[in-house]
């Protein structure tokens, strides 16, 4: 079983989140960054998957220079190898260019016969818009299951166990497809000093659009179908009433909730 994860370089959720002047795109290269903490359970999935029989986990991201650090922890934990696709006219894709760049590159991986399983997040923590999935899947012309918070592989289909506010679904697909998966799922390891020296001599190809015969043209801000139009910094929080409770406190509350219409 050969799975390919589909991993994302993103803004540390700690650090000053900062917007490009002009187009108001993410700042990707003055901030830290890391392997977006929902990739995690993805990586750690197809870890599982192939150490209950046999295969190769092949990480593949789509990003700047910085974003090689998204490979790099991913083969920490215990992924075989790396493909980043980096190339200047990517920069400010949406996530219908992503897509693309994506789908390009596992077809170029499944004419190797590298393919037989894509995992991905069930969003990324920067923009978290949970559609790359589903655009991926369409442009391959896979089966496609989402949000999956147990995944088994059998044969050839994979199913998946979907839950939900009011009910629990069991999904299931043949393969290969394209599954996201929840934090539900497992518990990403850390990766072990072991694993990271390791991880120094796995190998990691460096992709450009031309290697994957995309057009220029067809990504990048440019060809992007949203604009951020403007951003402003959220207020700074205000601070909060106190209500003593001094016999009356009950009441205080209570009229509290009501001038805020929550009761």
């Amino acid at each position: 079983m050969n799975v390919v994860v589909c991993v994302k370089y993103v803004p540390d959720a700690q650090a000053d989140r900062t917007f490009e002047e002009g187009d108001h795109t993410t700042d990707r290269v003055g901030v830290d960054g890391r392997l977006s903490e929902l990739d995690e359970y993805a990586v750690e999935e197809a870890l599982k998957i192939v150490e209950a029989g046999e295969g190769e986990v092949t990480v593949l991201t789509v990003g700047p220079e910085q974003a090689a650090e998204a490979i790099k922890k991913s083969l920490q934990m215990g992924a075989h190898a790396g493909v980043h696709v980096q190339d200047d006219a990517i920069a400010g894709s949406d996530a219908v260019g992503t897509s693309l760049v994506l789908a390009k590159a596992v077809e170029k991986l499944r004419e190797a016969g590298q393919v037989d399983l894509v995992l991905t997040g069930m969003a990324s923590t920067d923009g978290t818009m949970s559609v790359v999935p589903a655009m991926l899947a369409e442009r391959l012309g896979l089966p496609q299951v989402t949000y999956a918070s147990e995944l088994t592989v059998e044969g050839d289909g994979v199913t998946i166990r979907r839950d939900g506010d009011a009910s629990t679904q069991t999904i299931s697909a043949s393969l290969p497809a394209v599954v996201s998966v929840t934090d539900q799922i497992n518990e990403p390891r850390y990766p072990s000093f072991k694993g990271i020296m390791a991880a120094k001599k796995k190998p990691v190809q460096t992709w450009s659009l031309a290697d994957l015969g995309v057009d220029a043209g067809d990504v990048g801000l440019a060809a992007a179908w949203t604009t951020v139009e403007a951003v402003a910094a959220r207020p700074p929080r205000e601070k909060g009433q106190v209500v003593t409770d001094e016999g009356d406190g009950g009441s205080q509350l209570a009229e509290f909730l009501v001038s805020r219409k929550f009761v």
